[in-house]
């Protein structure tokens, strides 16, 4: 059993379809490109400086913590971009056992919220990965390990998928709705699928906070007990941050919750 930080959160979602393999790099001819002009999103709910913590647990045990941040706006692609870097890692006891040392960074257009570059250097009980990918956003095709994909338009990392479902208008969102968001992960396209259960409140540790409730599609018997074992709560403000992720696991269950925050593009809608 893996222990999974919350930047990993969604990459449990069953993955549908698969990827083509292009044999050379894709020639795009000046003027001939698939999409010229880029879309422009309504950022509201983050901006550069954001900065979240959470700590994990582990049933009673104090598993893990993640950090994620708005570092910085830089160039990319000849366009803004942030550069946004989250690391997480096992704490204390677990340790001895399974350690955990994770960091991803991704170079998310400011406009078109959507990746130019994604980084994975993860070390997780002996396994390792080190990945570097590129995106052409505007002839749908990405690079990884020299090796050139097609890829949907406007697709995600899985590390972008976060930030880019926090801008998302769910005004009209009703119980049962389902969000999907198409992401590049490993070679593959993973469509990421959530399920609207509704609003809760929810106690935590900054306070008591109104959220919206949802439920990812996940592989069962990989590493949850059923296909529908995970509940992910977020502020039910502009916002649009993780306050609980909690699931059951075929050994145990994880709960990871939001203990600090900076910098938030809008006040955090707290409740009496």
């Amino acid at each position: 059993m893996k222990t999974k930080n919350l930047i990993l959160a969604l990459a449990f979602v069953l993955p549908f379809g698969g990827f083509s393999t292009l044999d050379h790099q894709p020639e795009v001819l000046l003027g001939e490109t698939k999409r010229p002009d880029l879309r422009k999103i309504d950022n509201k709910a983050f901006q550069k400086g954001e900065y979240l913590k959470f700590r994990l647990h582990y049933g009673l045990v104090n598993a893990g913590e993640a950090e994620l941040e708005v570092k910085e706006v830089i160039s990319r692609q000849g366009r803004s971009a942030f550069h946004i870097v989250g690391e997480g890692g096992s704490v204390g006891m677990f340790n001895w056992f399974y350690k955990v040392d994770d960091r991803y960074e991704t170079y998310l257009d400011t406009e078109a919220i959507m990746p130019w570059e994604f980084v994975r250097d993860v070390y997780e009980g002996g396994y390792e990965i080190n990945r570097h990918i590129k995106f052409n956003q505007y002839d749908n095709w990405a690079e990884s390990d020299g090796l050139y994909y097609e890829v949907p338009p406007y697709v995600q990392d899985i590390f972008s998928a976060f930030y880019y479902s926090r801008t998302m208008d769910v005004s009209d969102l009703k119980i049962g709705d389902m969000l999907e968001i198409q992401t590049f992960l490993d070679h593959e396209i993973y469509p990421l699928k959530l399920k609207y259960l509704g609003d809760e409140i929810v106690k935590s540790d900054v306070g008591k906070v109104k959220c919206m409730k949802f439920r990812p599609y996940v592989q069962a018997g990989r590493v949850f007990k059923e296909a529908d074992d995970m509940s992910i709560w977020v502020s039910a403000d502009a916002n649009h941050i993780p306050i609980r992720m909690q699931s059951d696991l075929l050994i145990g269950s994880i709960r990871m919750d939001l203990v600090e925050y900076k910098n938030l593009k809008n006040k955090l809608a707290l409740v009496n």
